[in-house]
């Protein structure tokens, strides 16, 4: 899996990125089908912005977003919430069970 991690209009720190790297490394453990992902890290007026995009095999990226004033808390949210959409989609893809037809019932 192919981690990248960007910033725009600030650079990131050494313990920064390792602790990104750290979280993002979390997430093969709950989908293993990632193919690639690519977190941007933007400086704003009031604190940060975070994109993580993950890039999924058979299906289209996911997309993560989140915004906070302290950058660990950001990195923390849009991790946790990116867990969540593919928690949601392995569940998906786990429960999509064919139900029988009425025609196939009766034979």
């Amino acid at each position: 899996m192919d981690v990248r991690i960007s910033s725009k209009h600030m650079d990131l720190t050494p313990p920064i990125e390792e602790y990104a790297e750290r979280k993002l490394e979390k997430l093969p453990r709950v989908f293993d089908r990632i193919q690639n992902l690519e977190m941007v890290v933007d400086k704003a007026r009031n604190g940060y912005v975070l994109e993580i995009i993950a890039n999924v095999a058979h299906h289209e990226p996911f997309v993560a977003t989140s915004e906070d004033a302290d950058l660990y808390a950001c990195i923390d949210l849009g991790v946790d919430r990116l867990l969540r959409q593919l928690r949601d989609h392995k569940s998906k893809l786990r429960d999509n069970k064919h139900i029988p037809s009425a025609r196939e019932m009766e034979t």
